[in-house]
């Protein structure tokens, strides 16, 4: 694993730097000079996709003046390819070389919801487009952008011209895939694709500060051995929050989806209307281990879904978390399928679903200092109900006089402890197992 080999030579890395400093007093100050200027040169001078023929004009297919641009950035050692505000059509996919930038005139994450509400931006009204036709009626296509080493994307909106609002959304591929090292994308709209971003397949991913409307996947991230980063990223519907689609979008859409990951670090990410906000799976390369910190699943059926995670654990903190739609809605599902760990801390749950958390498989799930404020508004269910596994339930809050906590017989163990109940503590214990409560506080 990539994480190990790292710290294992970390030493050597150290003792490294020592003779790094010395070849370069060898070399000179020239030479980082003239990176420095190149540097700089590439910066302010970025190619433009009109220099190779792009229309910008919603009409023209604009692929292969964008394609041209590319491989003319990466023949000349890497660089940035600008494209200027305007509606660029493709009917065609793209490939970013190693090295090389696809950029657009924003320098913000931006965000269109003029389709929604009439009042406001639509795509192209004020900065750079993409509008992509590429891959219609299959998901399993080619994804329209691929990201390969060193490369990135950022400053522009993908908006697809030809998506529906009164029907199930029309397929397509991935809108952007990252592969190889270290790709990433900043300050990006995806308005309405029907996938996001395929963040599998490379080392140390950067995605920060995206937003749009995925209507079946957001993010997906598997197959990564060497840390990956999420950062700032709010899927609201922008696009359209009273069609048919948004109706299939919070039956079938899943906001962020992840396999296997090692150390994916997670920060500041936010989805409203989904079927699935947060959702851990098993992939044929592994599960899910890594930190999430002040995430939020509003509106979602299940705002956490686990269906597997690493031994090492999945940490949640910081999170805020509704369910009110849909079938039997639940904050915190882990399936009968997990053996890993879950720990979720300092993170509030409310919203009139019918439990806080639904828990199996044979892992470990922990709830640490958090608020529980909603739950039973279907029956009169437990906040809690601990199928199977090993459950830790300390320092929260149950702010409803109704069934607290529920253990059933399949339970290994359990430790319910320093919480505070609104009204009589109400755990109901059918297990055999070592169960340990004590120093709870009950109003009255």
């Amino acid at each position: 694993m990539m994480f190990n080999e790292k710290s294992t030579s970390s030493r050597r890395d150290i003792l490294s730097l020592g003779a790094a400093a010395g070849v370069m007093s060898v070399l000179g100050a020239s030479g980082v000079a003239h990176a420095a200027v190149h540097d700089h040169e590439a910066a302010q001078n970025p190619l433009s996709v009109k220099t190779f023929g792009a229309a910008g004009d919603a009409v023209t297919d604009d692929t292969s003046a964008f394609q041209r641009a590319l491989d003319a950035a990466h023949t000349a050692g890497g660089g940035v390819v600008y494209a200027p505000p305007g509606r660029y059509l493709f009917k065609g996919v793209l490939e970013a070389p190693n090295g090389v930038g696809l950029r657009g005139s924003f320098q913000c994450v931006p965000s269109h919801s003029g389709i929604r509400d009439h009042a406001q931006p639509k795509p192209g009204d004020d900065g750079s487009a993409m509008f992509v036709a590429a891959g219609r009626g299959s998901e399993d296509g080619k994804p329209f952008l691929t990201l390969n080493t060193n490369s990135s994307v950022s400053g522009l909106t993908f908006y697809y011209p030809e998506q529906v609002l009164e029907e199930e959304p029309i397929p397509y591929p991935w809108t952007i895939a990252m592969r190889g090292k270290n790709p990433a994308a900043f300050d990006l709209e995806l308005l309405n694709p029907y996938q996001g971003i395929d963040a599998s397949q490379n080392e140390r991913h950067n995605i920060r500060n995206v937003t749009g409307q995925p209507l079946r996947r957001g993010i997906w991230v598997d197959a990564i051995y060497d840390i990956g980063r999420i950062e700032n990223v709010h899927f609201n519907p922008w696009w359209n929050s009273h069609s048919k689609v948004y109706q299939w979008q919070t039956a079938n859409g899943e906001a962020f989806i992840f396999g296997r990951a090692d150390w994916e670090c997670v920060l500041n990410t936010f989805c409203f209307g989904y079927n699935v906000g947060y959702k851990f799976v098993e992939s044929s390369t592994g599960a899910f281990n890594g930190n999430l910190l002040g995430i939020g699943a509003d509106d979602c059926n299940r705002a956490v879904l686990i269906e597997q995670s690493a031994p090492y654990g999945i940490l949640i903190g910081n999170g805020e978390f509704t369910s009110f739609h849909g079938d039997d809605p639940t904050m915190v599902e882990v399936q009968s399928t997990n053996t890993g760990v879950v720990r979720i801390g300092n993170s509030a749950f409310w919203g009139p679903c019918n439990q806080i958390a639904k828990i199996g498989g044979k892992g470990t799930v922990g709830f640490s200092d958090c608020t529980f404020v909603e739950w039973g508004h279907a029956e009169d269910r437990a906040a809690i109900q601990a199928s199977s596994g090993s459950l830790l339930v300390r320092g929260c809050e149950f702010r409803q006089r109704k069934r607290h906590i529920f253990l059933g017989r399949a339970v290994s163990c359990a430790v319910i402890s320093g919480n505070l109940f609104d009204g009589p503590e109400q755990i109901e214990d059918v297990s055999s197992a070592d169960v340990q409560v004590g120093l709870n506080a009950s109003s009255h």
